[in-house]
């Protein structure tokens, strides 16, 4: 949680869409790094679970808590289970590809 420190002052400021499109790219890293060094890529998806966790603190998100604490749960399937709901690289790619869209659209 040492990560989740340093943002936890400004995470809160951050609308869902920047909060989901960071989290999409810790995600990003940790399945681009998953061939070349299984270290790196844990590292990246524990951070990804960090800012996840946070965003679902944010008083502001109550109303997407079900939605984030799937979320939450499908990817911690996807990386450390038996995947039993089918996902995939591209799924989780094309899933934070839109967060990040709209965040870059508010910019």
């Amino acid at each position: 949680m040492i990560f989740s420190k340093q943002f936890n002052g400004r995470w809160f400021k951050f609308s869902l869409a920047e909060q989901m499109a960071n989290i999409g790219a810790e995600i990003g890293r940790a399945i681009n790094w998953r061939d070349q060094s299984k270290k790196d890529s844990q590292m990246f998806f524990e951070r990804g679970l960090e800012l996840l966790d946070l965003t679902i603190e944010d008083p502001k998100n109550r109303k997407r808590l079900k939605e984030l604490l799937r979320v939450r749960e499908v990817l911690a399937d996807y990386f450390y289970f038996d995947n039993e709901y089918g996902s995939s690289d591209a799924k989780w790619n094309n899933y934070f590809y839109g967060f990040n869209y709209v965040a870059n659209l508010n910019k």
